[in-house]
């Protein structure tokens, strides 16, 4: 049968335009590893934080073409803790877990199943090179805990994702976010040098991440059917999916 997953999240997961490219949002690459039975519907938007995402009733829009049987993923966090903007900063101890808890009980309303994403980490390195817990501040475990306390599926992106950076080092992480010189790209003539947004290798990687997620998560047994491949490759059965 077939569904559709929605991704409600910010820039780390949005699709970029051709101005913003080399550029990469994670969900841009996440349907290469679903089938044609799941069709993903990336609502992901730059510079979100939950507060002003439901503000600007994002979440009704997807409320109108969400189905029975369809998933919701949830990832917010890195716009949440903007303290200087009123309009998006959500304490992760009070707002931040309502505006979460608003999300989940949408989805469940309308007979579908919703998802938990922990932030991606960005790319931030303690003094002895291990990636800084820190990353995201205290969104994660917000989240973590909001996923506990409401029975919710979690992908913990945010520790998948400083494991990655762990095995690559700083040095080997540089590629997958936005570092560009000088004139190497029209699109950022001065160049650029940005440790939260992916650059199109960065973002296969995390969408890489999230599939393996799912494909490990016991929450989720319906969704793990729809799976075509994961890190690993092929699932066995399964049609190949093109690069």
């Amino acid at each position: 049968m077939s569904c559709t997953l929605f991704i409600a999240g910010d820039s780390t997961a949005a699709i970029k335009g051709a101005a913003e490219k080399p550029m990469t949002g994670w969900g841009e690459h996440l349907q290469a590893y679903f089938g044609p039975s799941l069709r993903i519907d990336n609502r992901a938007v730059n510079g979100r934080s939950t507060k002003s995402f439901l503000a600007e009733r994002r979440l009704e829009a997807i409320e109108k073409e969400f189905q029975a049987g369809d998933y919701l993923f949830i990832q917010f966090g890195h716009n949440d803790g903007k303290q200087e903007d009123p309009l998006r900063y959500a304490d992760p101890e009070r707002e931040f877990r309502a505006n979460l808890e608003r999300f989940i009980e949408s989805a469940r309303r309308k007979g579908g199943t919703p998802v938990l994403l922990t932030s991606v980490s960005r790319r931030r390195f303690l003094a002895d090179g291990s990636p800084d817990p820190d990353a995201v501040g205290a969104y994660p475990e917000a989240m973590r805990q909001v996923a506990a306390g409401t029975a919710t599926p979690l992908l913990d992106i945010f520790a998948a994702s400083q494991q990655l950076y762990r095995a690559l080092g700083i040095e080997g992480t540089r590629h997958l976010f936005m570092h560009l010189p000088e004139q190497a790209h029209p699109n950022y003539p001065e160049g650029i040098s940005d440790d939260t947004h992916f650059s199109d290798v960065g973002a296969r990687h995390i969408a890489r991440l999230v599939a393996q997620a799912v494909h490990q998560c016991a929450a989720l047994p319906e969704l793990r059917q729809h799976l075509i491949r994961t890190t690993e490759g092929y699932l066995p059965g399964k049609v190949a999916m093109p690069e």
